[in-house]
């Protein structure tokens, strides 16, 4: 009785709400599904079970994904991601491919050296992206169809880390954007978005065969009311993206690099 009041109390609306809306925020206005801060959270916080957190996380990263990125268009217009639109296919074509072997690798693969692999990865990126930026910035690291075969490998490692770590892959996609494509680091934001929304729909998807999916039917209200929070943060997010500078944005997403990297590492 008393575990159950504890559950209940842990469970709160207002804990649930104000959880979703300060990472719903961080995904408004950097570009990112924010799954890494939320896992933590969903267990730490929350007490779900791993596998019931990694599936309720993937669902709330769909929600905050799906609406960044319209959030967003006050500062980065639809048809700026029109415009770009080679872009996000190039990226596509490898991450819908790598999203759906991600997820069918996932019980497969030693996990420990993956993560490790990742978090090392994640830190080289961070160390580039600051270091790299300026020296290339607005000009794409590749041209023509090296950076055509570049994103297309590019967006399946991304595929498959984002199927693997149940994330929207924000964390890989932006700096690849910013650096490969030469991309300014607000509309790598929502290019990010755009190129995430579909490959987390192909990973859930192949995800959404098990049956422990039902843990999202028993938890519907908790549920909605985090989506709440992450919408009205993703709009909040979406208005300071029209005031925060680039010279804020790019260390904040090294600095999320950086904390994701820890995160993967202890996984």
């Amino acid at each position: 009785m008393t575990d159950t009041a504890n559950l209940s109390h842990a469970r709160n609306p207002a804990a649930a709400f104000g959880g979703g809306a300060i990472i719903g925020a961080l995904g408004g206005l950097i570009g990112l599904g924010g799954a890494e801060f939320r896992l933590p959270i969903l267990i730490g916080l929350f007490n779900f079970a791993a596998l019931e957190a990694v599936i309720l996380n993937k669902a709330m990263s769909l929600v905050v994904v799906a609406t960044a990125l319209p959030f967003r268009a006050g500062t980065v217009p639809f048809s700026a991601i029109a415009d770009n639109w080679p872009i996000v296919l190039n990226l596509l074509a490898g991450s819908l491919i790598g999203a759906w072997f991600g997820a069918g690798w996932a019980t497969k693969l030693r996990s420990e050296t993956l993560y490790k692999v990742i978090a090392i990865m994640l830190v080289a990126i961070a160390i580039v992206l600051v270091i790299g930026h300026d020296a290339t910035a607005g000009q794409p690291l590749l041209t023509g169809v090296s950076q055509l075969v570049a994103g297309v490998v590019a967006g399946f490692i991304i595929g498959i880390v984002a199927s693997l770590l149940g994330v929207a892959g924000g964390e890989l996609l932006i700096p690849t954007l910013v650096l490969l494509f030469g991309a300014d680091i607000k509309l790598a934001g929502s290019l990010s978005l755009a190129v995430s929304l579909p490959t987390m729909l192909v990973g859930f998807t192949r995800y959404s065969r098990d049956q422990s999916f039902s843990v999202i039917g028993r938890n519907k209200a908790f549920l909605l009311i985090m989506a709440a929070g992450s919408i009205v943060g993703t709009f909040v997010g979406g208005l300071l993206l029209g005031i925060v500078p680039n010279a804020v944005l790019l260390p904040a997403l090294a600095i999320i690099l950086l904390i994701s990297a820890v995160k993967v590492w202890r996984h």
